[in-house]
């Protein structure tokens, strides 16, 4: 009776009581502290897992993942069971007794104990994942200052652009090029994290090329430009000045006709006509020019410009062959002897370096010096013969090709002397 009803009773086990939950009470904040680090665990892998996969390739992320997916499926074990223990009982209730106290305490160390190892867990998984996490991190340093290189070459593709068009030049194809990169741009924003580093950096790399061949070209067209226009402009001051000089031929020719002999001027006749033409076509050619360049097609203004000044040399050529034409025959008609003897003194200088420390010429050197003589000989005698109106041309190529031929004989020796 003093034990059931006595007050000395009622405080032994009401104290007991109190007792045991505070014990499940400590118990179950352990627990809770371990439910806690076990979650942070949990997340410390779960992002070394996501860095390995963003960083590693297909087999290493997908071994990672199915690993650390194990270790999850426990975790959640664990956790279930840590919950359900909390759950158990409400250790805030003054009216629980020993007994359930006692059982909620064991519970709860349960949980704790299976919370701690399942953390153990963790951690030794990290633990061997170091390496992996260290290589990825690695690659993933050099993931930012990529994207950042490709996205500095964009802005400057767009700068250069913009500066095309200030220029009033189209600039379309650059545009569409340039808007090509967009969805290139959207996949770098979105990260490695989502398509993987090394798809990452490709694409940067990518993007960063293509954009600077934009900017390169689009910062070149203005220049193009304005090298064309300076092109066109000399063009067209050169087809005025072959026209000019064309208007000299017909009184150059006259001459000729006049002085000296069909044979003399007969391959000139049709360079007036051919001036003309030459002028006519120049000037299509470089309208041709000038609207390419309008709209850009920079290959074709080039292409019409250097048929332009193959016209124009071609022309100026035989404008200037009429002119010499008369000047060379006016001065060998007035003194033929200078010819002789410019081409008999490159025949005698051949001749002593072929004798230079020999006693008889090499026949290779001598032959070819003998015929130019008896060719500048005979081409002397037509001369004398012609009457008065010799061929005054066929003179003059006769002796310039007694010259070559000597030039070539000193050539000859120097090359074995060499």
């Amino acid at each position: 009776m003093r034990v059931a009803g006595g007050g000395g009773g009622r405080g032994g086990w009401w104290r007991r009581a109190d007792t045991q939950r505070a014990e499940a009470q400590a118990a179950r904040d352990a627990a809770q502290q371990a439910f806690y680090e076990l979650d942070s665990a949990q997340r410390e892998v779960e992002l070394a897992v996501e860095t390995i996969r963003a960083a590693e390739d297909d087999r290493t992320a997908r071994q990672a993942l199915t690993d650390f997916q194990q270790l999850a499926g426990r975790v959640n074990e664990v956790s279930v069971e840590y919950l359900a223990a909390l759950d158990a009982h409400d250790l805030e209730d003054q009216e629980l007794d020993a007994a359930t106290a006692n059982q909620a305490r064991r519970t709860l160390e349960q949980a704790k104990q299976k919370l701690i190892g399942t953390q153990s867990e963790l951690t030794g998984f990290l633990a061997r994942l170091q390496p992996l996490i260290q290589h990825a991190e690695a690659q993933l340093i050099r993931v930012t200052p990529a994207v950042e290189r490709a996205k500095r070459a964009l802005l400057g593709a767009t700068t250069a652009l913009e500066t095309v068009r200030a220029a009033g030049l189209k600039a379309d194809d650059l545009a569409a090029r340039l808007a090509e990169l967009a969805p290139e741009l959207t996949k770098l924003n979105e990260g490695a994290g989502r398509h993987g580093v090394a798809p990452t950096l490709k694409r940067a790399e990518d993007v960063a090329l293509r954009a600077e061949a934009i900017r390169v070209s689009a910062e070149q067209r203005p220049e193009k430009a304005r090298e064309i226009d300076r092109r066109v402009g000399s063009l067209r001051t050169r087809i005025e000045a072959l026209e000019t000089k064309s208007g000299t031929v017909e009184p150059a020719l006259s001459e000729l006709r006049r002085r000296f002999s069909l044979a003399c001027w007969q391959d000139l006749q049709h360079v007036p006509e051919q001036a003309t033409e030459a002028v006519t076509a120049a000037r299509a050619k470089l309208a041709e020019a000038v609207r390419a360049r309008d709209e850009q097609r920079w290959p074709d203004a080039t292409g019409a410009i250097g048929t332009v000044r193959a016209l124009l040399e071609s022309a100026d050529e035989s404008v200037a062959a009429v002119h010499g034409r008369l000047r060379q025959l006016n001065e060998v008609a007035h003194d033929p002897h200078k010819e002789i003897e410019r081409a008999r003194f490159a025949i005698r200088d051949a001749q002593r370096l072929a004798m230079s420390g020999r006693q008889t010429p090499d026949p290779r050197h001598a032959a070819p010096l003998d015929a130019a003589v008896a060719r500048l000989d005979r081409a002397v005698a037509a001369l004398e013969e012609a009457g008065r109106h010799p061929d005054y041309w066929h003179f003059l190529t006769e002796l310039t090709a007694v010259r070559e031929t000597a030039a070539e004989v000193v050539t000859l020796i120097r090359g074995i002397h060499h």
